[in-house]
Order: structure tokens, then C-alpha cells, then sequence
């Protein structure tokens, strides 16, 4: 492990999963998601090392194919009551047993959100980094007209006032905790134990990925979100050969 990391980042990923068997093992676009979840981190300017928490094999050995540190998890910290809290600090808890210094920043990434872009990660970093915030975690925009069922089963509408339908534009947009990352200041999460803590913030992502894989449908719909953007980055090929007297230009833009 990394004991100079001053920027650590955390996948848990356990082997259980009750909604998908083998859940983090499962592939988006080619890439099994905890895989996903590695690359992100790794491609983050400012993390200095990944670590995946685990109690499989399998994502263990998947995780170092991946190019992050494993720590094992025990089988208490890998039950459906387990938080992800506990996770995280059983990870600083081993750094601390080996002797090995805290890093100031920590990033909690779940691999369950396969499309976590490196660029909001360093944004997020620098915020909690620089003093602005002590946690700053990701959320996607909002205009969404809420309801709730009543005890009696009627609707009961949350976040407007039903008698009133602006405009979009009108209306101040919300945001959604999508559960892809979450950045924080290793000191105050270690002294009150849960990711929110002192001053929190967002930062808005892009709502086209901010999917959270919890059953097969979100798995499909990532895929074709997956595809989406394979295709939106694809070379254009031409479908005749070019003149034989123009040379077609090379795909990076070089002579």
C-alpha cells in the first residue's frame, strides 16, 4: 500500500449482492465495474493511490489486474447491514495498524456508478483540498415535480406546490445524490464517522451518467449508455477510398 498517498481513493466492493449476483464483477462497455471504478480513480490527476476493500477473490484479483491495492474485508464489515462507513474506516483503521500515514483527503467511490469522470474528481479534490468544503460529493440536476403517498394513499406533492406549474426554466433546479463519489477531509470523517460532515457541497455531474447499478434494467441502460458514447468518440470512416492524389489526414490531426 501507499503510505505517502495524500489523496487516497476507496472502492468497497463486495462479493454479495442480493439485486444482481456478482454485481461489481458485472461488465459495462467491455469493463467489469469495479474495474470501472479503478480506471476513474487512477485517471484523476490528483490521486495519489487506489485502494479496493473487498471480501472476494475474484474482484481482489480483478481489482489488482485493475492496478489498485486490495484490503481484505471481514466478513462482519461484507453483510447487507454493513455501511459503507464501516468500510472505509476499517480501510484508514489497516493503513494506521501498518504504520503507514493517513492520507489528508479521502475520495469514496462506489463502483455501482460506472461512468465517474476523472475531471469532476479533481474538481471535487481541489475543493476539499484548498478549505473550501469538507465534503463535496456528486449530484445531478433537477427540475423534477415530486410526490409522495399518503398513509391514506393519496399524493401529497413534495417539492412544489401543486397548484402552481412554472416553467422549466422558471423553476431553480434541485439535485440528486447520485452515490458515484464522494470527497472528504480524512480527519472529520474519521472524528464524526459519516461521509457528511462541517461544510458540505456539490458538484453537479452530468445527468446522462448518473446511473446507479442496482438491478438488470440499470445495467442495460448503462450499456446503451456505454455504446452511446463508443460511438459519439468513433472515428468517422469513410465508406469509399480516398482520392488517390489527397492523402486522408491521420486520425490525431499529424501530416
Amino acid at each position: 500500500m501507499h503510505s505517502s498517498a495524500t489523496v487516497l481513493a476507496v472502492v468497497p466492493a463486495r462479493a454479495g449482492s442480493k439485486g444482481i449476483p456478482g454485481k461489481n464483477l458485472r461488465t459495462v462497455g467491455g469493463r467489469s465495474l469495479v474495474r470501472r471504478a479503478v480506471e476513474s480513480a487512477r485517471s484523476a490527476a490528483l490521486i495519489d493511490a487506489v485502494v479496493v476493500t473487498t471480501d472476494g477473490d475474484a474482484i481482489a484479483a480483478e481489482a489488482r489486474a485493475a492496478g489498485a491495492d486490495v484490503v481484505r474485508r471481514p466478513a462482519d464489515l461484507a453483510d447487507d447491514q454493513a455501511s459503507s462507513e464501516s468500510a472505509l474506516l476499517h480501510v484508514l483503521d489497516e493503513l494506521e495498524a501498518a504504520g503507514d500515514a493517513l492520507p489528508e483527503v479521502l475520495v469514496f467511490l462506489q463502483a455501482t456508478s460506472p461512468f465517474i469522470d476523472p475531471d469532476d474528481l479533481d474538481t471535487a479534490i481541489r475543493r476539499v483540498s484548498e478549505g473550501h468544503a469538507d465534503v463535496v460529493f456528486a449530484a445531478a440536476p433537477s427540475h423534477a415535480f415530486l410526490w409522495r403517498v399518503a398513509a391514506d394513499g393519496s399524493a401529497v406533492a413534495v417539492n412544489h406546490d401543486a397548484a402552481t406549474r412554472p416553467r422549466r426554466q422558471d423553476r431553480a433546479a434541485e439535485y440528486r445524490e447520485t452515490g458515484a463519489s464522494y470527497v472528504m477531509r480524512t480527519d472529520g470523517f474519521r472524528q464524526h464517522r459519516h461521509r457528511f460532515h462541517g461544510r458540505v457541497e456539490l458538484i453537479a455531474v452530468d445527468p446522462a451518467g448518473a446511473i446507479d447499478i442496482d438491478d438488470e434494467t440499470d445495467l442495460i441502460a448503462a450499456e446503451a449508455a456505454a455504446e452511446a458514447a463508443a460511438e459519439a468518440v468513433a472515428p468517422q470512416i469513410p465508406d469509399h477510398d480516398p482520392s488517390p492524389t489527397r492523402a486522408a489526414p491521420a486520425l490525431n490531426g499529424a501530416p
